[in-house]
């Protein structure tokens, strides 16, 4: 920033230039707080601000789960609020903000149950300017019930009957509802966020050095199948994702932060047969949590790139990554390195995992 107090405005893109290109990791280690404050005051700053705005919105707990979020300046959390692409759940946001607001007023109790209508006047004036970015109708009915309406006293009345009347008799509500925040290129996971499905798609570009971000990825994906919810059997996976065109797979090691998976570029079918195809990939984030620990292993382009057999899921090479359900239903085994470059931070043998999906990749 001295650069900028000195008045020395030739450096500056080039300052701007070298942080986004070589230092984002620093950007993101370091305290966001007073980084996005500091920014922030700098109008010559504009790339930098849009470069780490982006960045919050898209990895938010970089922000929201430090110990100084509740030090953020009200003008800052209401910019952030207000975007978009701010990847966290709606019943998140809302506890955030409901934190924020009790530590700007520590007089007042942590338990709503014991506030006096003082108390309602003062959280009611702190949260007032946040409550039209907040997209309640995102909240699921349990949610809203147990972690919204117990604050109903800071909501305007007409806004609480809206809500009550969206999921109750939707057909009946006369408003514009606001846009849900989640990327369009991301479908209902359980498994991976937006982050996640970025760097996947850099990989069906090949574009390992450089990854797109949730923003400027060229593919949106359509959940098909996950075996917890459709049923754990090569029938059901078979029934749902054959013939679908492109798929990624994705499954999470038994009692890990493991996900593993793989792409199949052609289609999945009941022929009994394996296919050929360099396009095809297995990867393994060994700590989901850490999108840099990504690991992916290309294919080798021999014949059994895929394989395509009515007694198994998904099959990744001659023993690469599997579903091996012969065995035990929920049991994965990754036996070889026959087919694709070996990934060691994939469990060799038998593994078990805790769930499985596999999503349509569209392009556009």
């Amino acid at each position: 920033m001295a650069a900028d107090e000195l008045n020395i405005q030739t450096l500056i893109p080039c300052i701007q230039e070298y942080l986004i290109n070589h230092r984002h990791e620093f950007l993101r280690q370091q305290n966001s707080i007073e980084i996005l404050e500091t920014i922030y005051q700098h109008e010559s700053f504009k790339d930098l601000w849009n470069f780490y705005l982006e960045k919050i919105c898209e990895e938010p707990e970089i922000l929201f789960k430090s110990d100084k979020f509740i030090n953020l300046k009200a003008p800052l959390l209401e910019l952030l609020l207000k975007r978009d692409d701010l990847n966290l759940d709606e019943i998140i946001i809302w506890n955030d903000l409901i934190k924020w607001c009790l530590a700007q007023h520590s007089n007042v109790s942590q338990d709503v149950k014991k506030w006096n209508k003082e108390d309602v006047t003062i959280m009611e004036r702190a949260i007032h300017r946040f409550i039209p970015l907040i997209r309640f109708y995102d909240i699921s009915p349990e949610d809203f019930l147990s972690k919204v309406f117990p604050y109903k006293g800071l909501l305007p009345d007409d806004l609480i009957t809206n809500i009550l009347t969206f999921h109750m008799v939707p057909n009946k509500l006369n408003i514009n509802v606001q846009p849900s925040r989640k990327p369009k290129n991301i479908s209902d996971s359980t498994l991976i966020k937006p982050q996640h499905f970025a760097i996947i798609a850099s990989w069906i570009e090949k574009k390992n050095d450089s990854h797109y971000n949730v923003k400027n990825v060229p593919y949106c994906i359509n959940l098909l199948y996950r075996a917890s919810r459709d049923g754990n059997t090569p029938a059901t996976f078979h029934n749902k994702c054959d013939n679908k065109g492109a798929t990624i797979v994705v499954a999470k090691v038994k009692n890990t932060e493991q996900i593993v998976g793989g792409y199949n570029p052609l289609f999945w079918d009941s022929c009994q047969c394996h296919k050929s195809t360099k396009d095809s990939f297995i990867f393994s984030f060994p700590d989901r949590k850490n999108f840099q620990s990504a690991i992916v292993g290309y294919s080798k382009g021999d014949y059994y790139s895929v394989q395509n057999l009515l007694q198994r899921g998904p099959v990744f090479g001659g023993g690469d990554l599997y579903e091996d359900s012969i065995g035990t239903l929920g049991t994965w085994s990754s036996t070889t390195d026959y087919s694709y470059n070996r990934i060691h931070s994939i469990p060799k043998n038998n593994f078990e995992v805790d769930d499985y999906e596999v999503f349509q990749v569209v392009k556009g």
